[in-house]
């Protein structure tokens, strides 16, 4: 990336960080198998379970209930595979979720329900009750935000109402990890996932993190790695990297709050030109903006965007370059503005310039496009 670059799509996968790539450098220098019991595979085994330690740490977990894998997908469906083993007979999952969750759901061969949400993307906590009251013990999946608006959903209380029927409650911290304070007690989770590439740590490594009550059963069969979880030798260098983005990100929580201003401002100059800010007015992630004109589709916005060299994206990233609205604008019932929907998102290495340069860029070609369609007319 040039020097004039600007990244703006955390949410999406953080840039790594360079003590991040200094740590998994050595690591993979120093070599072992965690699962050894000679000396180079003890010390393979000691970055392992302090990076355990670390990721437990960020979200309030027990260490000995971290369970890592190949990423959030993989914790995921273990954690819906497990509850269904559990006798959970039904999965009533959020209508935003992640993909990941939404489609393993259906996969399953039970019941499965959406929980409704309002227009500013919210959880229908009393439809909610309202199910767990009508019907068979239920695993119930909330991301604590959503990956493409930001917005924090009240998990705390949906897991109270769970938990009053004998349900299971899940917790995808994925997007909120880093950015505002998570902590499973307080959340109610059985289960929580994390994800290392959102925290400026390596992809393709992620964890399922469980309380005591929750029953978990391994996806990935072979030999007895992960406490017989999760088979397969341990990723140490990507664990390791994991472990050093979980603490540093544990570590910037309390300045997080700094890029609301940031992203305020530059909302408010799309907004001014009739910008959609989707989940206004809910609780959001302080460096996420998701907004939508119905007069400029995604693409071309991206496009253009990134010809200026600022690189944001059109939702989630799993579905990004496809000709299709973004999942939570429909949800919300926002039709007239799902398929020019952009997502802003920042991270360890955004600066308050980099918010303006894209609020610069944006209004610029936006006010251009607008009067060639006036001359035009």
């Amino acid at each position: 990336m040039s020097n004039t670059a600007v990244y703006l799509d955390y949410n999406a996968s953080g840039l790594v960080r360079p003590q991040v790539i200094e740590a998994m450098a050595e690591a993979l220098a120093a070599g072992g198998n965690p699962n050894a019991v000679h000396a180079l595979g003890r010390k393979a085994r000691a970055r392992v379970e302090t990076a355990r330690a670390e990721v437990a740490e960020l979200v309030g977990g027990d260490a000995a209930s971290v369970v890592f894998s190949s990423g959030g997908t993989e914790s995921n469906n273990q954690a819906i595979a497990s509850a269904i083993k559990a006798g959970c007979e039904r999965l009533i999952i959020c209508a935003t979720e992640h993909p990941c969750v939404s489609e393993t759901a259906a996969c399953c061969g039970v019941e499965v329900e959406l929980i409704p949400v309002t227009d500013r993307g919210l959880i229908d906590l009393e439809w909610l009750k309202d199910r767990l009251e009508n019907g068979p013990r239920a695993f119930v999946a909330v991301h604590h935000a959503n990956n493409e608006s930001g917005v924090i959903q009240p998990v705390a209380e949906a897991a109270a109402l769970t938990h009053e029927h004998g349900g299971w409650m899940h917790v995808d911290a994925i997007q909120t990890a880093g950015k505002i304070v998570v902590d499973m007690a307080e959340l109610g989770a059985d289960t929580l996932t994390l994800s290392a590439h959102k925290l400026g740590g390596p992809q393709g490594v992620g964890a399922l993190i469980y309380r005591d009550q929750a029953p978990v059963v391994r996806v990935i069969h072979g030999s007895g790695q992960e406490r017989g979880l999760r088979a397969g030798t341990e990723n140490v260098a990507g664990i390791v990297g994991f472990g050093v983005s979980a603490r540093l990100a544990a570590q910037e929580v309390p300045y997080s709050a700094a890029h609301v201003g940031w992203r305020d401002a530059a909302e408010a100059r799309v907004k001014a030109l009739g910008a959609t800010v989707i989940g206004e007015g809910a609780p959001r992630l302080p460096n996420t903006l998701f907004m939508a004109v119905p007069d400029w589709e995604s693409p071309s916005q991206l496009m253009t965007l990134d010809l200026q060299g600022i690189m944001v994206s059109a939702g989630m990233a799993c579905s990004s370059g496809k000709s299709k609205p973004s999942k939570a604008i429909t949800a919300m019932g926002l039709h007239d503005v799902a398929l020019g929907a952009i997502r802003v998102s920042g991270g360890w290495g955004t600066t308050e310039a980099d918010w303006t340069r894209f609020a610069d860029a944006w209004t610029s070609e936006y006010e251009k496009r607008r009067a060639r369609r006036e001359t035009a007319a």
